[in-house]
């Protein structure tokens, strides 16, 4: 099977990085209002109930299916699903980031993702040191 294709949830791709911020400072930023705009696409604060529905600034909707605060976000993003996750690093001050979207068409989407969610880390560190 190639890399990044499963048995039940179609193509799939996870990024990681270790942020050198506390893990607070890292969830407040990528659960508020610059950390939301810059890897969601969302003006203001995200719903946190699950199945409460949401829409991107480019007409993207999805609704929430999981939150667990200053832990992670599950949603759906049109017909694909995303995570975010955020866990302790080696250190109090070190943060492991996660996004991860799943159900995605093809090799091809699944390329477009990963090129994304790693401009997005970029950013978030950019943003964040």
């Amino acid at each position: 099977m190639p890399t990044g294709l499963t048995q039940d949830a179609g193509w799939e791709i996870g990024v990681s990085r270790t942020i050198h911020r506390p893990l607070t400072a890292v969830w407040e930023f990528v659960s508020g209002p610059r950390g939301l705009a810059l890897w969601l696409g969302v003006d203001g604060p995200l719903p946190t109930e699950k199945g409460a529905p949401y829409r991107t600034a480019d007409g993207t909707g999805g609704e929430i299916r999981g939150y667990r605060p200053g832990d992670r976000f599950r949603l759906t993003y049109g017909t694909s699903t995303v995570q975010v996750a955020v866990a302790r690093g080696s250190s109090e001050d070190r943060t492991v980031l996660r996004f991860h979207q799943e159900r995605l068409a093809s090799a091809e989407e699944r390329a477009e993702r990963r090129a994304y969610w790693k401009g997005v880390m970029d950013r978030v560190q950019a943003e964040l040191t």
